[in-house]
Parts: structure tokens; sequence; C-alpha cells
């Protein structure tokens, strides 16, 4: 802290002027090390205070300063890792190792800029922010202090959010007529113009490179299809291609009334049958494939891994994976909130296969896709799918079968049993 005070002062006299490489030349470091470590006075106080009492050490202290003053207070609860100490005792505090802040700062705060959808060139989008090709927040730019990171990233996600809205609103401007969209499914806040995920069809741009997907809708076109911005939910700003009139044959196709004929009824039944074989025998090899998942990563990173893919999964898989592990949602109840208390008591090697099963739940988009990635799975773990398969048949006979012998008595046996005697009338 003191040799990055004594670089600061060397920075700010007006007479010698110095600059970050002729410090560097001077003291024989590289220019690198003193733009890090002259960083480390714009430190917050709570920051300093931690490395002065040796709570973090000089790498953490160094990722810190990097952030944002407003950013640094939340980074820094994550160089931590609270232990129960037992009923009574205070929580011990564990530091975690510098690669676990880093790794935190890049997935979390950091924002890959060639995914952004608005132009990183424009200086009058957001012209208090400016153009992100001279901004110092930019690791692109500020090569320097950011030696360590290779894509081009934001480090200002305020900056960066207020650039995307107002990239929104240019757009909505200039095209009054333009769909708005949300990917969420759910209801969408009152007021708002955005149409939820399951009301419109989004067209894929590439071509189908498989029989089974052209024949889905979203590789089909229409006259309906129109460009889309997206204006709630993730990747906002993103323009689509969407079909989202309800009137459409193609992409909003209505369900034809049937005949409710025995045949009919008997083919339904079949057809049911057969597809709760399917499912049950998809869900008994990813049960099989998930118990030989070996124990090999350390517990904190395996609860890293698992709070990070949790939410990624819909409210469906979700309950599947709880289900899995006896955990039921009451009413009023987030299954999400009680899987995220499931896993942080959880044990490594139960941790190392909910990882596995929510990356085949996550891989498996549709129910084709579902097959080919429990068929790969099972590859990978030497799960043998035909015994699972043909285990899971036999159980569907056995219970057909006890349910067959377990037949309702004819009307003639009812009518001979005995009728129960009457009660005797109070006196």
């Amino acid at each position: 802290m003191e040799e990055a005070q004594g670089f600061r002062a060397l920075l700010n006299l007006e007479e010698p002027k110095y600059s970050v490489e002729q410090i560097a030349a001077k003291t024989g470091k590289a220019p690198a090390y003193v733009a890090q470590r002259i960083r480390l006075t714009e430190l917050v106080a709570s920051v300093v205070e931690a490395f002065y009492a040796e709570e973090i050490g000089v790498g953490h202290a160094l990722l810190l300063a990097k952030l944002q003053p407003d950013q640094q207070e939340k980074a820094l609860s994550e160089c931590f890792r609270e232990e129960w100490a037992g009923a009574g005792k205070k929580a011990k505090r564990i530091l975690l190792p510098v690669r676990h802040l880093q790794h935190w700062i890049e997935h979390q705060l950091m924002l890959i800029l060639k995914l952004a959808p608005f132009s990183k060139r424009d200086a009058q989008l957001v012209p208090a922010a400016g153009s992100c090709v001279e901004c110092p927040k930019r690791t692109g730019h500020n090569r320097l202090l950011f030696a360590d990171v290779q894509q081009d990233a934001c480090t200002d996600p305020t900056c960066y959010t207020a650039k995307v809205e107002a990239h929104v609103q240019a757009l909505i401007a200039s095209k009054p007529k333009l769909v708005q969209i949300s990917t969420s499914y759910g209801g969408q806040p009152e007021g708002s113009a955005a149409i939820p995920r399951n009301k419109y069809v989004e067209i894929e741009p590439e071509k189908p490179d498989t029989p089974e997907k052209a024949k889905r809708p979203e590789y089909k076109t229409c006259r309906f299809i129109t460009e889309a911005v997206v204006t709630q939910g993730s990747e906002k700003g993103a323009v689509r291609k969407v079909c989202a009139n309800p009137e459409c044959p193609i992409h909003h196709a209505k369900k034809q009334p049937v005949k409710a004929d025995a045949t009919h009824k008997a083919e339904q039944d079949k057809q049911r049958r057969e597809e709760a074989l399917a499912n049950a025998t998809g869900l008994r090899v990813l049960q099989t494939i998930v118990a030989a998942v070996p124990v090999r990563l350390m517990k904190r990173d395996l609860l890293f891994i698992v709070e990070s893919l949790l939410p990624l999964l819909d409210e469906r898989r979700l309950v599947m994976v709880a289900r899995s592990r006896g955990i039921r949602a009451k009413e009023g109840e987030a299954v999400g909130k009680l899987l995220t208390a499931f896993v942080r008591q959880a044990d490594e090697s139960i941790l190392n296969r909910l990882t596995v099963e929510i990356v085949i739940l996550l891989s498996a988009r549709s129910q084709s896709d579902g097959g080919k990635v429990l068929k790969a799975a099972a590859q990978a773990y030497k799960v043998d799918t035909d015994a699972v398969a043909l285990k899971v048949k036999h159980e569907f006979a056995a219970k057909d079968k006890a349910r067959l012998t377990q037949k309702p008595p004819t009307k003639a046996v009812a009518k001979a049993q005995p009728k129960p005697a009457k009660k005797a009338k109070a006196a």
C-alpha cells in the first residue's frame, strides 16, 4: 500500500511530469505492475481496513482495486466463506483463494462487449458515458490494468445497463411498430408492452441440419414473421424474428377436435402408455447416470457450480430435480429456494451428481435432443440403457397386472353381502 501511495505521488507531480511507463523505467518494474499498484489507492475504506488487518492478501486487494467503488463492497464479501461453528457460536470466516474471487468477478461483473446489442463507438447513446472505445473501464482499452483479462469486457454494469436501455428506447423510437418481446414465460409487469415467451415463436436464423428439425415450427416461415426487440429478460436489446400472430396456422396451430370412439380411446391409451414408458425409462437412465458420477472436485467448487447452474433451470426442471431428492414445495414456497438450501448442506458426492444432472437437463432442450444427450451421457458413464429400459418395462407390466387383479365386486356379490345391523334407538 505504501508503494502504491508512492507511485501515486509521483504520478501527481506537476514538475517533473511522470507517466506510468516512466515510473516503471525508473523503478525497474513492469508498467502493468506500476498501474495495478497505483490502483490500490482507489480502494474503498472497508477494503483498506481488511487489507491492513491481513484479512485479505495483496492478490485479493489488487483484484478489488480494479472494480468500481460501489462494487468493491459486494466483491469483498465474496472473498470469504462462512462455516457453521455450532449452536450459539459465531460462524467461522474462511478466506477463499484469489482464483475464486477472479472467477466471480469475470462471471458476475464483467460484461463481454462483443455480445452487447449497442454500438461501442456511439458516443451519443449515453452522452455522459461517451464511447466505449476510449473508456478506461474497458479491459481492452486499459491493458496495463487488465493485462490478465483475455476478452474485451466492460467492468461497469451500471453504465452497460444504461446503454442497453438507451439502445432499446432508440430502436423503439425509430421503429414504433417494432414488436416488443420478453424471454420470460410468466406474467409481465403491469403496463408492459412486451409479449411473454409462450405467446410467440422465435424463428431460428440458421437452416435446419436434420429432417427432424425441419419439421419444427421455429424453422418454418409464414407471412406473419416480423422483427422484434427483447425489452425484458435476458439478452435485452437483441433483435429477433418472431411470429406472434395467434391465428397463424403454422406457428400457432390449434388442436383439432377428435372423436371419442372406443378405437381412438384405445389408441390414445396406448400412446400415453408408450410416452409414460419412454419418460420413465429416460428418467431411470438419468438416475443411473447420476449414481455413477464419482467424487472428484472440492466441495466449494461443486457448490459454486451447482448454485450457478440452478437459476438456469426452468420451473419444470427445478421440480424434477427437487422430487428426485424427496423435496416437495408447499403452497407459497419457492422450489428454487428449497433446492438452494438443500445443496448448501449437501456433501461432495451429492453436489457432484447434481452438477451432472443439471448439465444433462440444460443440454436436453427438446425431447429429441434429450434422447441424444442421455445416450451420450450413458456411454460416458457406462450405463446399460437397454437393461434400464427392460427393468422399467417389467415394472409397468407388474403394475398393469396388479391393477387388473383388483376388480370391483359384481352386483350379485354386492347384494349377497349382509347389511350392517341397525343401531338400537336410545331409550
